[in-house]
């Protein structure tokens, strides 16, 4: 294998501007954390919802929650992320669909955030509901019996003990949020992914090192999820706590 190696290349200049390969580094990662950092919030609400409603009596609001996750979380998050960038637009009245072709600002940014959201928030709801399901039918009892309503009982007593018990899966979604949001070079968002692929091509092809670099900073986007879940995790805690039916 006759590879020339060349660990220096992050610090030379890009040819095609006044950058320099690090800097292009930093600038997709700073798109990749806005990207997986907005989704994994928006996510995070809406597939705390749609958790929700899947376990409460109405049957209405329960199909709801339920037709939510089927419908994002089936369909691969590339081919989410296609359609909205590609197809919806095409589905809208003329004007708004020409404006959000042409002129609507981060466009990208905001297709690979929606895409990305909803997909998390379809995996999230399954999370959320699998965790109230696994509390003890008297806790709910014992809220509606002080005089809480529905609503209270899921505010106060449900929900805080719930979300205690599925943080470690939570922790994998929100690292996962960040592996995701690699299908964002797909549209053109200057994520890490792309970044990569543009310093192969302007470097003249230091794959290796261009690569390494994108997964160790992928890498580390991951482990300081995992950290903060699990300080999370440390500090929300009850001792004792047994979760039993």
């Amino acid at each position: 294998m006759h590879y020339h190696w060349n660990w220096g290349i992050f610090f030379q200049q890009v040819s095609s501007s006044d950058d320099t390969f690090f800097n292009w580094l930093m600038i997709g990662l700073g798109w990749t954390l806005a990207v997986s950092l907005s989704a994994w919030v928006i996510g995070l609400i809406l597939g705390s919802i749609m958790g929700v409603l899947r376990t409460v009596p109405n049957r209405k609001l329960a199909f709801i929650g339920t037709a939510w996750v089927e419908l994002f979380r089936n369909i691969p998050i590339l081919v989410q992320l296609i359609l909205w960038f590609f197809v919806v637009p095409e589905l809208l009245p003329e004007r708004l669909g020409l404006w959000v072709k042409q002129d609507m600002p981060a466009k990208e940014f905001i297709t690979a955030v929606l895409a990305l959201s909803l997909f998390t928030s379809s995996r999230i709801a399954e999370q959320v509901r699998a965790g109230i399901q696994s509390l003890s039918r008297g806790q709910s009892y014992a809220g509606l019996a002080m005089g809480f309503t529905q609503a209270q009982t899921y505010r106060y007593v449900i929900l805080p003990m719930a979300f205690r018990i599925i943080i470690p899966p939570l922790t994998s979604e929100f690292m996962n949020t960040f592996k995701n949001s690699a299908v964002s070079f797909a549209i053109g968002v200057w994520d890490l992914t792309f970044v990569s692929r543009q310093m192969v091509e302007e470097s003249g092809g230091q794959v290796i090192e261009t690569l390494t670099a994108a997964t160790v900073l992928y890498f580390l986007c991951a482990l300081a999820a995992n950290r903060l879940m699990y300080v999370i995790e440390n500090r929300s805690r009850v001792p004792g706590l047994i979760v039993a039916k």
